[in-house]
């Protein structure tokens, strides 16, 4: 795709996003995104989730754009949590911590708060600017791929996220193995038969992805807040002016090109979210700076501006294989790969074509809801602390009741609901013992998915497996499924030895 046709279709997007109704979703996601980061524990993941059965009346554009809002504007929000309270809104604002409360403690939690603002701005228009021009690339290239390579595409999804989005690669596996299982419930597509119905009428349809997301996500936070989170005691320091001296913009601005620059091939990759280029610019900014001094004790600016971009960056990049491969890298984009079924809008090579309107307007809203962030968080910053005053009870009442009639909503089921309130459960249980949700979410997605494809392979090859092999491509998505889960256990056998 050539960079004018490019251009074409970025404005085309422009009009679409810019229509009143499309700003206002834009505007309304920004908010609530921002909210959400601000108040810690709730996250993206989970806000998206309890909002999917509200928003399914809602036309497919508008609900992405409002979703991509509450997505990134969830990272702005994180650092004001994270600089006043040294409590990380979302994991991805942890580093920011470790720098900006040290700040806010001597005085500077302006400085510190507008630094982290502004990166976050700059970070993600650069970002959204990389999308704009590799995510056709790379989609174009993709849509050359057979049934073979897509079979051994989504292996290396389902291999990565259960590495990446676990604390163990067991436990990863195991939270996608129920996910498959899960996704098997129902109608077989090929043959018509009921499989894994267990007689029950309601499962012959299958299982609701969004049922599922609503009750892993939303549901099992307030319970487990509710049953295993006992009350925090929180200490906030002193909200100063929210501005930058001439000295702390010139430290400032080659941290927030540097991170951009490490966070932005981080999202692209399942390499675990926002993290790892968090820490990584941090441990960058620390060895480059003049000030090391600083670092740990009155606290150095560069501490908050590169990690603040690089997570900003790492998360806009993640649409590129949502959207061009149908790979989610982080639990929200898990959840939004399940917005897009519901709306039978398969993420993929094909949706540049057959969802182009949708996908470029997307891409303009990033463009927009990233100065409406800086807008939001800039002068309004005062407001969003007093949202951490609201009681967590409160919170987590209003997070169920959402929930409860978001999924009730959707086809006036009583089973509906005793089914999600099972799997809330069963999320309980997971994070008690340390198991990543969101590999649940992706198998029960793509397990179907990939199973047509293992058909359709094996129907190419006469029945052989050995189909998988002789192919270049998909022969070497196979050599990279097995680095992805042999690599981790050779680099812990070589550090133990």
């Amino acid at each position: 795709m050539d960079a004018l046709h490019i251009w074409n279709n970025l404005l085309q997007g422009f009009l679409t996003a810019g229509t009143p109704i499309n700003l206002l979703w834009a505007l309304v996601g920004c908010t609530l995104g921002t909210a959400v980061g601000v108040l810690p524990g709730i996250g993206p993941a989970t806000a998206v989730a309890m909002l999917l059965p509200i928003t399914l009346k809602v036309e497919p554009t508008a609900s992405m754009i409002f979703f991509a809002g509450i997505y990134y504007g969830a990272m702005y929000g994180g650092s004001t949590t994270s600089i006043l309270l040294n409590t990380p809104g979302e994991a991805g604002s942890m580093v920011t911590a470790l720098e900006g409360n040290k700040m806010a403690k001597n005085g500077r939690a302006g400085a510190a708060l507008a630094t982290a603002a502004i990166g976050s701005f700059v970070a993600g228009t650069i970002a959204t600017v990389l999308v704009t021009m590799f995510a056709p690339l790379v989609a174009t290239y993709a849509i050359r791929l057979g049934p073979p390579e897509y079979f051994m595409l989504m292996l290396l999804a389902f291999c990565t996220v259960s590495a990446v989005l676990g604390q163990s690669t067991l436990r990863g596996l195991t939270a996608l193995g129920v996910g498959l299982a899960m996704g098997l419930i129902g109608i077989d597509q090929i043959s018509g038969q009921a499989r894994y119905t267990g007689g029950v009428p309601e499962f012959m349809d299958g299982m609701e992805v969004v049922l599922v997301a609503v009750g892993l996500f939303a549901v099992a936070e307030a319970l487990y807040a509710v049953l295993f989170q006992g009350r925090v005691v929180e200490t906030q320091n002193t909200l100063t002016s929210v501005h930058m001296t001439r000295l702390e913009w010139r430290r400032s601005w080659p941290a927030w090109l540097r991170a951009t620059f490490i966070g932005f091939p981080f999202g692209t990759i399942p390499a675990g979210g926002s993290e790892i280029p968090t820490f990584l610019s941090y441990a960058t900014e620390k060895k480059l700076s003049k000030h090391k001094e600083e670092f740990g004790t009155t606290g150095a600016i560069e501490g908050v501006a590169g990690p603040e971009a690089a997570n900003n960056a790492a998360i806009t990049a993640t649409l590129i294989p949502l959207l061009t491969l149908g790979i989610p890298t982080s639990n929200t984009t898990a959840i939004l790969l399940g917005a897009f079924q519901n709306y039978g809008i398969q993420p993929g090579p094909q949706l540049f074509d057959t969802n182009a309107t949708l996908v470029w307007a997307l891409i303009a809203s990033l463009y927009i809801g990233n100065v409406m962030l800086l807008i939001l968080n800039l002068p309004l910053v005062g407001l969003w602390v007093k949202l951490l005053k609201i009681p967590k009870s409160y919170l987590y009442a209003g997070i169920l009741i959402f929930a409860t009639v978001g999924v009730y909503g959707m086809r006036q089921s009583a089973f509906d609901l005793f089914l999600m309130f099972a799997i809330g459960l069963l999320g309980v249980v997971m994070r008690r013992f340390s198991f990543p949700t969101a590999p649940v979410i992706v198998g029960m997605i793509l397990g179907p998915l990939a199973e047509a494809q293992m058909r359709n392979a094996l129907s190419i090859g006469e029945g052989k497996w050995g189909v998988f092999l002789e192919r270049p491509m998909s022969l070497t998505l196979l050599v990279v499924v097995l680095m992805v889960l042999v690599l981790p256990r050779l680099m812990k056998l070589r550090k133990k030895g």
